[in-house]
């Protein structure tokens, strides 16, 4: 299924680039023309094209109904703190840790070498602390990388 999911993020993407960023689709011609149910339609749009990673999607229902989806134009500093402020209060799953950190590399605020060495950073394998603080200490170290680059370095 996660082949699928990629085919249509991928096509999805194509549309938002040719279009400057903004896409209209039909969820059932979509299904249709990836032979799928429109429920992984939903799917890949609620997983892929989140907020988190620097899209809207706005839905309008009934006959002539649509999805559109829209790329944003990320501030950095905004972005960050946004983060900071909403994602990490209180600890951060890994699952949500992905998430976020895919949803950098795609508004580009990281490259991709960047997203490995901090998934792996983060990891549960990484962190040898009792399940109940883990989260915790996740979102710890996620604000200091967050932080970290919004500093310029000085040349």
């Amino acid at each position: 299924m996660s082949v699928l999911s990629d085919h249509i993020e991928s096509f999805i993407k194509e549309l938002l680039t040719e279009d400057e960023g903004m896409a209209e689709l039909q969820r059932n011609e979509l299904a249709q023309q990836f032979h799928c149910a429109p429920s992984q339609i939903n799917y890949v749009l609620t997983t892929r094209f989140s907020p988190s990673r620097g899209y809207i999607t706005q839905s309008r229902r009934g006959g002539g109904g649509y999805i559109r989806v829209i790329q944003l134009d990320v501030d950095e500093s905004e972005y960050i703190s946004d983060i900071i402020d909403e994602k990490l209060q209180g600890g951060i799953n890994m699952r949500h840790t992905a998430e976020l950190v895919e949803g950098m590399l795609e508004t580009g605020l990281i490259d991709r070498r960047s997203k490995n060495l901090i998934l792996a950073a983060v990891s549960d394998k990484a962190l040898c602390v009792p399940g109940e603080i883990k989260n915790e200490l996740r979102a710890c170290i996620l604000k200091e990388i967050l932080i970290s680059t919004l500093l310029k370095e000085d040349d």
